[in-house]
């Protein structure tokens, strides 16, 4: 996967392309994100404004009246966009090498993961360490149920529910009922 590309690892990133994460800026915007999310996960419920606080420094975007239980994990936190009233119970994992898009009012269980990573097939540029990402995006209304996987490059549709342990491959339309691996649709909300 070598390339002629003169744009550095963390431009090569940003743009959704092939990339190794070596790049200097790469480094400190990751230790940026785990210093905060290491202050955020070291507070306690009763510091609901130091709490706000470091969640707005550490992600892109966060809504009135959201709520994460803590512990949460991130890669940066820069990429992630999170809508009002949302509820995220304990062990949030947002890997967000591409941009995590969370809608309004979504409620999301324990131990869900939204993984936008992804790595060569091939096994020659994995041993080199070359990595890209796809964006996942959660519209208004949706209820992840506890240690749902969200892969990378998938859209779930508003007021979709999707049960607990399922994983999510492919994108999942709006108001339906999915379940299982990979996740299926079983039931029309409409």
């Amino acid at each position: 996967m070598t390339t002629n590309d003169d744009r550095t690892m963390w431009e090569r990133m940003k743009a959704g392309d092939p990339y190794i994460a070596d790049d200097p800026r790469l480094e400190e915007e990751n230790h940026r994100g785990r210093d905060l999310m290491a202050a955020y996960n070291a507070t306690t419920s009763r510091q609901r404004p130091l709490r706000r606080h470091l969640l707005e420094e550490l992600l892109a975007s966060i809504g009135e009246d959201t709520e994460l239980r803590s512990p949460l994990y991130v890669d940066y936190g820069s990429n992630i966009s999170i809508g009002a009233r949302t509820f995220a119970n304990y062990g949030l994992v947002a890997l967000d090498v591409a941009t995590i898009t969370i809608g309004n009012d979504v409620q999301i269980g324990p131990n869900v993961q939204l993984l936008t990573p992804t790595h060569p097939v091939e096994p020659e540029p994995r041993r080199e360490k070359w990595e890209s990402a796809q964006p996942i995006t959660i519209g208004d209304n949706v209820w992840l149920g506890g240690g749902v996987i969200v892969c990378p490059g998938v859209t779930i549709g508003e007021n979709t529910v999707v049960g607990a342990g399922s994983v999510v491959p492919k994108d999942l339309p709006a108001n339906v009922v999915a379940v299982g691996n990979p996740a299926r649709v079983v039931r029309s909300l409409d």
